[in-house]
């Protein structure tokens, strides 16, 4: 039940509230849409403010004044959220005005675009072709520019080349009188020198072969001086031989020179090991190394032969095993494709490469093995040692020095190989160019940079040279101590030919050598240090040999090592010491005194022909009185 106010609304209230239905109709019908604000402010201060105004509190009150309260806190609530709505629908329509407005604006520039990019179109067209026209006669321009520049530097950079290629052509057109004679002598010098010690190989070539070719009744014309190493290899491959270990010296390069290019299969005579090291560095992982006699050397061999490798057979003795003979021989069957290798037919690869070596100082091979094989003498050699036994003095002493000396070989070694191969690619390329290179830009450009290292390079090796100089000067101060090392070590190598059981290696040696080194006394002084090295190494030597020799032998060798010392010091003659030693006297005199024997004036007499004892003969022979009193 609802309590009505007792005012004049109230009884209004009352009235309109009693027809229920007409009131219902006016609460669905009520225009929510348009409530006068004051009226809205009216409801929310008096009534939706008030904390009783709710449905759940009034609906303990009237469940008809909880739907009253109800309504009114819903139309509010509706009509806030309407007035928001409104507001965005009004923006909404603004919008969509504004949008409609800016699509036509976009239409009519969108046809205005098209018309312009027609006529772009059209205008683009026109000027990619006047471009196109343009662009071409300029790349005609600049490939003529080009080329003109081109051929100037082309003609540029062959100016200096033409002076020397011109000294070359020269060269070859004289060597083209005295090439069969030269070919005959290198062919010779490989396949029959390698076995001789650089003495007799000069001997061979320049007193027996030369004056024999000189002397037929046609003589065979030759260069005169003629080294057949010249022929055969260039400063590059000698630089790149000697960075892979090879001894520097005339004899090694010799060796290396005749081992690359003999036709039979090479055997290294090498008692210090030198050739063997040289050719394991060469070779490097591809080089088979066998003995003969070990487990399965026969199929590495077998392999080797099928694959193309090279095989290295070490250690020979003086006796080789049947089972390489047709590999010595190079018998093959089934018209030259296989071999016999052990009991199996392989197949013989063009690549196979067989060399031989051998510790053995001397050794007798039998002559069809000498046949079969190209000897070389890998035996070192006094001057070969002596700069060896410099650069481990040298190194010892002053690591520095030898640092800075072996950079420097190394580096001008890489300076000729990379000449030689900066010359092979633009003689290559020159070679290989069309009839009109002046549009080769990588030809000109490989020539210029040709010059550019070549230029360079000169500089550095005049650099190099300065360098070497001081280098070298600094490293002299060491040679009586190479010298005399070298020399020890072939007075203790030559003691095999008193008893052949006195065999001593080069390493076993070095060992000696570097001991005595760093045991040496230290002095400021260079002068008394190299003194000192001299005495220490010499002394160390001379026990290390001693303790290896029979009684009977140490005096012999006491005095080889003694006059071999004092005549490296020119302390004696030659003359006298042969006189000494082997007592060579024409026994054809007769003695004019009586206390002396025809034998001992014989020997008088030879005395008297040096120039210590000259007159002595004389002397003797006109105061034999005194010379007698002497004598008793």
């Amino acid at each position: 039940m609802v309590n009505y106010p007792k005012t004049a609304a109230g009884r209004q209230q009352k009235v309109v509230m009693s027809k229920v239905d007409d009131f219902l109709q006016a609460l669905v019908n009520f225009d929510k849409e348009h409530i006068p604000e004051a009226t809205v402010r009216c409801v929310r201060d008096e009534f939706l403010s008030d904390p009783e105004f709710n449905p759940e509190f009034v609906r303990l009150k009237s469940s008809a004044a909880a739907g009253l309260c109800a309504w009114v806190t819903n139309i509010i609530r509706f009509h806030e959220v309407f007035c928001e709505v409104e507001v965005k629908k009004l923006c909404l329509s603004q919008a969509n005005a504004d949008l409609a407005e800016a699509a036509d604006k976009l239409e009519a520039i969108r046809k205005k675009l098209a018309e312009l990019d027609s006529s772009l179109d059209t205008l683009t067209a026109a000027f990619e072709k006047a471009t196109s026209e343009k662009l071409r006669c300029q790349d005609e321009v600049n490939h003529t520019n080009k080329t003109i520049e081109l051929a100037n530097r082309l003609v540029k950079g062959l100016e200096s080349e033409n002076v020397r290629w011109a000294h070359s052509v020269a060269g070859y057109h004289e060597q083209e009188e005295t090439q069969c004679g030269d070919i005959l002598l290198t062919a010779a010098f490989i396949s029959y020198a390698g076995s001789f010690s650089k003495k007799y190989r000069r001997e061979l070539l320049e007193n027996l072969w030369m004056p024999f070719l000189r002397g037929q009744k046609i003589p065979i014309p030759m260069t005169e001086g003629l080294d057949p190493v010249c022929m055969l290899t260039d400063d590059a491959t000698v630089a790149q031989w000697n960075n892979e270990g090879l001894p520097g010296d005339k004899m090694s390069t010799q060796n290396a020179t005749i081992l690359t290019n003999c036709e039979r299969w090479p055997l290294l005579i090498d008692p210090q090991l030198q050739g063997i090291k040289w050719i394991k560095i060469r070779y490097g992982n591809s080089l088979k190394v066998v003995s003969l006699g070990e487990k399965g050397y026969v199929d590495v061999i077998e392999q080797a032969v099928v694959t193309g490798d090279t095989v290295l057979i070490e250690n020979l003795e003086e006796s080789i095993d049947p089972v390489i003979d047709p590999l010595l021989g190079r018998h093959t069957i089934k018209k030259g494709s296989c071999i016999q290798v052990g009991d199996k037919e392989c197949f013989f690869h063009p690549a196979f490469r067989l060399i031989l070596h051998t510790k053995l100082a001397n050794p007798h091979y039998k002559p069809e093995i000498q046949a079969q094989t190209t000897l070389i003498n890998f035996t070192v050699t006094r001057d070969g040692l002596e700069d060896q036994l410099l650069a481990q003095v040298v190194n010892l002493e002053r690591p520095d020095l030898e640092h800075l000396k072996s950079d420097l070989t190394k580096q001008q070694n890489l300076f000729k190989i990379e000449l030689k191969l900066l010359e092979d690619e633009l003689l290559g390329r020159l070679s290989a160019a069309e009839s009109n290179f002046l549009g080769d830009n990588v030809l000109v450009e490989k020539l210029e940079t040709t010059k550019h290292t070549a230029a360079e390079i000169e500089m550095k090796v005049l650099e190099a040279k300065v360098n070497e100089v001081k280098i070298n000067e600094a490293r002299e101060h060491y040679r009586p101590v190479a010298v005399r090392s070298s020399l020890l070590y072939f007075i203790m190598n030559d003691l095999n030919k008193i008893n052949p059981m006195y065999q001593f290696s080069l390493k076993a040696f070095n060992v000696v050598f570097h001991k005595a080194v760093e045991q040496a006394e230290v002095c400021e002084d260079v002068r008394s240090r190299v003194n000192t090295l001299i005495d220490d190494i010499t002394y160390s030597t001379f026990n290390y040999i001693s303790r290896g020799l029979f009684e009977r032998d140490k005096l012999t060798f006491t005095a080889q090592l003694a006059f071999q010392l004092l005549l490296m010091s020119k302390e004696i003659d030659v003359r006298e010491l042969d006189f000494l030693l082997r007592f060579n006297i024409d026994h054809s005199y007769i003695c004019p005194v009586d206390f002396l024997s025809n034998q001992a004036w014989s020997a008088i007499k030879t005395m008297s022909f040096t120039d210590e004892f000259r007159g002595l003969d004389r002397d003797i022979e006109g105061s034999p009185k005194r010379w007698k009193k002497k004598r008793w």
